[in-house]
């Protein structure tokens, strides 16, 4: 049997696979251009609506954009000189802590062998590295950094799609008109995003400026810096809480104790349950529209395609995809397999009727 472009649908599924791998080596290999340029539309997209609130009190478009690229500015610079200042301290520190690991390890394992538990120094450490934990933190700091000394061109960006976003949607009407299904698409897509960012950053600000306020009662080393990494890393969905949360405990362990670990990770679950599966979901409303195990591979997936920054944007990314598959027949069921169960029953009950 042929498909009318004369291929069998075997060949069909065989060339667009091929068209997707093709599709996701360039993006890999365009990354250090996608990523800041993809930061600077989403961030747009999250600053929009204070400009469009200035416009309609009859503030210039110029004047409006002026005032939310400042705001964006001192955030970044803010940010920037955050994470360099966290690569240098850990840096400096973690010959440190890896002294007072080294001495917790040797007064722990021999409770541990009286307990019938074969273990020896060098396999605990092996375990509990904070020397590793460190390393691996900071590199991952440093690769955000790097993100974020693009400033120029960021900033540059956001400036032009702002200039630009007042008149697009009178010009994607024109273009496609009306009532197309495109066209309502891409208001979707905004809206969605805009909606998805600013809860999750709300969420996020609470959770950092929480978990500063702790380790900092606490006596933690680097409060600021845990809860700068507390709100990065909420934007990543399912592990990043977890990611976030480890070090810090590792640190408190080595600086004051075990009490204060365990009181740490209470700290910690307590923040996250309250935030992420109490008043986070409630807030969000209706959801992303994305299945649980759409969100989990699709962090993975855009993680290994751009780096901490695609973890970061995994989830408006598949959104976005998402609701551009569900603007064509032909691709509909993608979507639907993406979406959760709930969307897939109210489809059949809709049907059915």
């Amino acid at each position: 049997m042929q498909t009318p472009s004369g291929t069998s649908p075997k060949a069909g599924i065989l060339i667009s696979m091929a068209c997707f791998v093709i599709v996701v080596t360039g993006i890999q290999a365009a990354s250090s251009v996608l990523v800041p340029f993809l930061l600077a539309v989403f961030i747009a997209v999250a600053v929009s609506p204070p400009m469009f609130w200035m416009e309609s009190k009859k503030v210039p478009t110029g004047v409006a954009v002026l005032v939310i690229v400042l705001v964006v500015l001192m955030l970044f610079l803010l940010l920037i000189n955050i994470v360099t200042g966290a690569v240098e301290a850990f840096t400096k520190s973690i010959p440190l802590y890896q002294q007072r690991m080294e001495a917790l390890v040797s007064s722990v394992v021999p409770l541990l062998q009286s307990a019938h538990i074969d273990i020896t120094s060098e396999a605990l450490l092996n375990v509990l590295n904070p020397g590793r934990m460190m390393a691996f933190l900071g590199a991952l700091l440093t690769r955000l950094g790097g993100v974020f000394t693009n400033t120029f061109f960021i900033v540059l960006t956001v400036i032009f799609i702002l200039m630009e976003a007042s008149g697009f949607s009178v010009k994607l009407q024109a273009a496609l008109g009306n009532g197309n299904a495109s066209h309502k698409g891409f208001h979707r897509i905004t809206e969605g995003i805009r909606h998805y960012l600013a809860i999750k950053s709300a969420t996020s600000f609470a959770t950092g400026s929480l978990v500063y306020v702790g380790l900092m009662v606490f006596g933690v080393d680097f409060p600021a810096i845990w809860g700068l990494i507390a709100f990065i890393f909420n934007f990543v969905p399912n592990i990043g809480s977890i990611i976030a949360a480890v070090p810090a405990i590792l640190l408190a362990m080595v600086q004051l104790g075990p009490v204060t670990a365990l009181m740490v990770a209470c700290l910690y679950l307590i923040i996250n349950v309250t935030i992420g599966n109490l008043i986070e979901p409630r807030v969000m409303g209706s959801g992303v529209g994305l299945s649980a195990l759409v969100v989990f591979l699709s962090l993975a997936f855009w993680g290994w395609v751009m780096g901490p920054v695609g973890m970061i944007l995994s989830v408006p990314l598949t959104m976005a995809l998402k609701i551009t598959l569900e603007a064509r027949e032909e691709t509909r069921w993608i979507a639907i397999l993406l979406g959760p169960e709930k969307e897939a029953r109210s489809l059949l009950k809709e049907t059915a009727e």
